[in-house]
């Protein structure tokens, strides 16, 4: 799936120029644009043999809201949500930047803005007036942003305050395959991979009534964890595409042997470190496999990811960890478009994200504890691998220009980060 996204050239100060946008509630959904979404999906399912099972979800009424909770591995979840929440109208929470250059369409759909990993208070507003008073159904993504590993990624911490808030049931999607099919590294280079779904009833309102938030929390982080290499071996889901490790070094970053970042190199079905020399193959069942059998080090990806993390925080613990790399900058203060201002420097260290650019004239700092986590990506829009930081008021895009892959490293950096300032300020 090639998406694109409209771009234009500005300077910083017309940028700033630029009138900021009144919120306007959400829309009742047409059915006339959920056809259509089903209809556009039906392909893609088509061609993965789609399937899906259903747990519980008799409990709830044909015209009861609910909020459905889905996990994100690639851009196939929107059309399994499609498929399946075809008979209620749905809303879904999508980031604001997949309003830009179509904001009508996306209104007519049903989407509901928001800012990636930002307290939101007007999505709260918009998520409970949905319910109420358009009595739509909900769908959202949690984890905000697509797994890097396959594994599940933090889930916000007032998710269980929400819950309580909107007052209906709980459903879950649960995908499978799309990931294996689709991993965000692999540069939208699709695998032959069998899709499906489980559609379970989790909590209905008297349940939620009867938890805390805490509680809440701590049910969905156990219901949201999984581990889609782990799945691909123990279901022998074969993939034979001789491309499958393209990309890898974007994650696997660091060679757990001579212990060198940004020289790996994922292409083929191989990952080397072009620094040791040392190399893995990523096998047709998702097992890392290298010939120097004494210096296996990692079977597995997410134990290898796992690994990068706890480096990660060990240089954060001891003060060594920054981050300095020439960006090419993009701003977007509203959905009509997004602006390339220039270049600049994106620093990351203990105090947090600094961003100057534009000939001096840009010039801004993100506290550590301003998130749980980070925006960033592979090949967004495919413009190249970028890193998202900003405010209420404006979202800067940073493009690393530098060699070597840096995005995995820096989410991992302000995700331990945060929680090191969480657990000092106890």
């Amino acid at each position: 799936m090639h998406v694109k996204i409209k771009t234009a050239k500005m300077t910083y100060e017309e940028v700033l120029a630029l009138p900021v946008p009144f919120h306007e509630k959400p829309v009742r959904q047409r059915m006339l644009f959920r056809i259509l979404l089903f209809v556009l999906s039906l392909w893609d399912l088509w061609r993965t043999r789609f399937t899906y099972q259903t747990m519980g979800i008799e409990k709830l009424g044909r015209k009861e809201p609910c909020l459905v909770l889905m996990n994100h591995s690639s851009f196939i979840d929107l059309k399994i949500a499609a498929r399946l929440l075809v008979t209620r109208p749905f809303h879904v929470v999508c980031t604001a930047d997949g309003f830009v250059g179509k904001q009508w369409l996306m209104r007519w759909i049903g989407a509901i803005p928001t800012k990636k990993f930002m307290m939101d208070v007007a999505l709260v507003r918009d998520m409970v007036y949905t319910v109420k008073e358009l009595q739509s159904s909900i769908l959202m993504f949690p984890e905000a942003s697509y797994s890097f590993d396959g594994t599940q990624t933090t889930l916000p911490e007032n998710l269980g305050k929400c819950l309580k808030l909107l007052k209906v049931p709980v459903v879950m999607i649960r995908a499978s395959g799309a990931f294996t099919r689709d991993p965000l590294y692999n540069n939208l280079q699709l695998r032959k991979v069998h899709v499906s779904a489980e559609v379970e009833y989790l909590l209905s309102p008297e349940e939620i009534a009867r938890m805390s938030a805490q509680e809440l929390n701590a049910f969905l982080q156990e219901k949201f964890t999984f581990d889609y290499f782990r799945w691909q071996q123990e279901n022998r889901i074969r993939v034979k595409e001789p491309f499958r490790a393209d990309g890898l070094n974007r994650m696997l970053y660091k060679c757990p042997c001579c212990r060198m970042e940004g020289q790996m190199l994922g292409q083929g079905i191989w990952i080397r470190c072009q620094h040791c020399g040392m190399a893995w193959e990523l096998t047709e069942y998702g097992y890392l496999q290298s010939p120097n059998k004494e210096k296996q080090y990692f079977t597995h990806v997410p134990d290898w990811y796992q690994w990068e993390r706890e480096c990660v925080r060990k240089e954060l613990e001891e003060g060594a960890y920054r981050l300095e790399v020439p960006v090419t900058i993009y701003m977007m203060v509203n959905t009509d478009c997004l602006y390339q201002v220039g270049d600049g420097i994106l620093v990351h260290s203990l105090e947090g994200f600094h961003l100057t650019g534009c000939s001096g004239k840009l010039k801004y700092t993100q506290d550590p504890s301003a998130s749980y986590s980070l925006y960033s990506d592979f090949y967004w829009y495919e413009i190249g691998d970028m890193i998202s930081i900003g405010d209420a008021r404006a979202q800067y895009y940073c493009f690393p220009m530098a060699g070597g892959d840096i995005v995995a490293k820096t989410r991992l950096a302000a995700e331990e980060l945060y929680k090191l300032v969480k657990e000092r300020a106890k």
